[in-house]
């Protein structure tokens, strides 16, 4: 568990941390010089059970409060300190409003340098318990007691760690299982080691022998030298868990704040989520349809584009769906919690605007109407936000690793509901390795489509034997061969399509010709079929039969499509001459070794005007292989 500080600037919080743990958090020389935290600082604490846990202490100051919401981001249990002699300030409502935003589970107001209060009057701090009381109205901190402290003297400490302590109790159990998730806050380098990264995991276990990389970025090369918890060596960290990395294969100066150490291939790269999205009440004005908003999402802060769906504004205190898009990629969980900072300051309370929780990854632009959809995702049991997640993936569907990252659930769980999902016929799989499910909607829709594909190609070329499987793959815009076959197979076996080869046709359509068609197709192969090995050209069949061109090329396309005819180059062969030729190659191949142009000539009988376009036919079908001025077999022929 994570234990961190809130709270306006000076107000004690790295004071208060050292009292605690004998760590000072302020680790940087102009943090030293100005008193006052710039960056996150980190610290371990022993509570009287024995229970340890990782202590992230926060800057206050404005100027620094999107490292304050990357801290808070994996906090559990908040500490809002509150200076006795100056009560609540600025920064200390902004931090309030980032801790409920992101979700911190349970919060204790301190009140730090209570030594003073005996200085400040006897109504100073009957005032300044009420003025506490109003601002965590409504926040994680609410029903927390004050505790009193002065971090100089030692007062008030024990009682703190106690009531931190009885804080672990309540806390509601965490889901260990997930994509490993751990957004990077520090990177740096120690002498001897190289490159060590820190972070909190906030989804899984990382062990110390997984195959990691950075999201965004490839991380290739990455590895995994060792690992630290609390200051000592380890081989995991699970959920909820400070850790130290020691990378090799990276410099820290290549690693930014915002990148997510992850296992490789595990979590997309994103460039838009969909989220319930709630505006602070002291907002003073409207969030327009789509603005331009700063959004805080694990350590990253990063531009977004908030477009609000099916509202035209989103007013102060009230709620919405939306979608966020990204200019350059993150990473991101469902369910996890963000903050939106606008570009200006709210009086008395800093530039946080509003926040909420993530949705879906990656999502389609939404259209009007998608709001009841959203509605009803985010309420749905696990199966049934599985299969929307499906349904939307359309064609492409959803491999399991891909559905475990965008659904952000436990191995054990997502299994059950697959196969639930599976069983009730709400999903197919349509390839085994790797495992890809399709939604059965998408894909009934999908088998209706390709049968009226294949019907409009019979209207328009019915004298053809039918479309090529390839044309009829790339008008579905199928990008997985897998797909496609399990899509043939199932109109197959109902019967619904007739698979020829590589040609593809409705049961009983496909080759029909009028009876002048067909009188005209039989005196082409008659034709051509006498000519055996020196056939005519397509001009000279013009003249011959008196036929149009563009229906002399139809006609022939079909005869070669049933396999009456072979087209070498711009000529049209009888297939059982040249079925003969190729035995007789068999034959040469055997008492020789090469072939060379006069050797063919003398095969075939014939001039370089057939012999060069069978010739070339025989290299494509890879039965020979030119090497020079002759040509070897290439394979055994039949």
């Amino acid at each position: 568990m994570i234990l961190g500080t809130a709270g306006h600037v000076d107000h004690g919080k790295t004071a208060l941390i050292k009292a605690l743990t004998g760590v000072d958090t302020d680790r940087l020389p102009e943090e030293k010089k100005r008193g006052m935290t710039l960056e996150l600082g980190f610290a371990h604490l022993t509570l009287p059970n024995g229970t340890v846990l990782g202590v992230i202490d926060v800057p206050g100051h404005e100027r620094f409060v999107k490292a304050m919401a990357a801290g808070a981001g994996g906090v559990d249990i908040a500490l809002l300190v509150i200076a006795a002699d100056e009560g609540v300030m600025p920064q200390t409502r902004e931090h309030i409003d980032i801790c409920t935003l992101l979700g911190v589970r349970s919060g204790i107001v301190v009140v730090t340098k209570s030594d003073l209060l005996p200085d400040l009057g006897t109504e100073w701090e009957t005032l300044l318990r009420t003025d506490i009381r109003e601002a965590v109205m409504g926040s994680a901190f609410e029903a927390s007691e004050l505790v009193f402290v002065s971090a100089k003297s030692g007062a008030g400490l024990d009682s703190l760690k106690l009531a931190i302590q009885a804080a672990t109790k309540l806390l509601p159990p965490v889901r260990a299982d997930g994509p490993l998730f751990l957004p990077i806050d520090r990177a740096f380098s120690i002498k001897g080691f190289g490159c060590v990264v820190t972070g909190t995991v906030r989804s899984g276990t990382l062990m110390a022998t997984d195959d990691i990389s950075l999201v965004p970025g490839n991380g290739d090369g990455l590895r995994i030298r060792g690992l630290q918890v609390h200051g000592s060596a380890a081989q995991s960290a699970p959920i909820g868990t400070r850790v130290a990395v020691n990378l090799s294969g990276i410099e820290p100066e290549a690693i930014e704040r915002g990148r997510v150490l992850t296992r490789s291939g595990e979590l997309p790269v994103i460039k838009a989520v969909d989220v319930q999205l709630s505006l602070l009440p002291s907002v003073e004005h409207p969030l327009s349809r789509r603005s331009r908003q700063l959004a805080i999402i694990g350590t990253q802060q990063i531009e977004c584009v908030v477009a609000l769906v099916d509202v035209d504004s989103l007013r102060p205190g009230e709620a919405c769906f939306a979608q966020l898009r990204f200019g350059t990629a993150i990473a991101a969980l469902p369910q996890q919690k963000f903050v939106l900072r606008g570009t200006s300051i709210q009086p008395g309370r800093g530039s946080t605007i509003g926040g909420g929780t993530v949705l879906t990854l990656n999502p389609p632009r939404r259209r009007k109407g998608a709001a009841d959809a959203l509605k009803k995702f985010a309420e749905a049991d696990v199966a049934t936000r599985l299969q929307w997640l499906i349904d939307e993936a359309g064609y492409s569907g959803l491999l399991e690793e891909e559905v475990f990252a965008r659904a952000s659930l436990a191995p054990k769980e997502m299994a059950k509901a697959l196969d639930a999902l599976l069983t009730r016929g709400l999903a197919v799989l349509v390839d085994k390795e790797p495992r890809r499910f399709l939604s059965k909607a998408v894909f009934t829709g999908m088998t209706a489509r390709a049968r009226a594909r294949l019907e409009g190609f019979h209207a328009q070329f019915p004298e053809k034997a039918g479309m090529s499987r390839e044309e009829l793959k790339q008008r579905l815009g199928l990008e997985h061969e897998k797909t496609f076959q399990r899509l043939l197979s199932t109109l197959r076996e109902a019967g619904q399509v007739e698979v020829n080869d590589e040609v593809l046709n409705l049961p009983g359509r496909g080759g029909v010709f009028d009876a002048e068609s067909s009188a005209l197709k039989d005196a082409l192969r008659r034709t051509i079929s006498s000519a055996q090995l020196a056939p005519p050209t397509v001009g000279e069949l013009e003249t011959r039969l008196r036929v149009p061109i563009p229906r002399l090329v139809k006609l022939l396309a079909s005869l070669v499509e049933e396999g009456h005819l072979v087209r070498a180059q711009e000529l049209f062969f009888d297939a059982e001459a040249v079925k003969a030729l190729e035995a007789k190659l068999a034959l040469h191949f055997e008492q020789n070794q090469e072939l060379t142009t006069q050797q063919f000539k003398e095969l075939t009988g014939q001039s370089r005007k057939f012999v060069i376009p069978l010739a070339e036919y025989f290299d494509a079908q890879k039965i020979t292989l030119r090497v020079g001025e002759v040509r070897v077999l290439r394979k055994v022929t039949a």
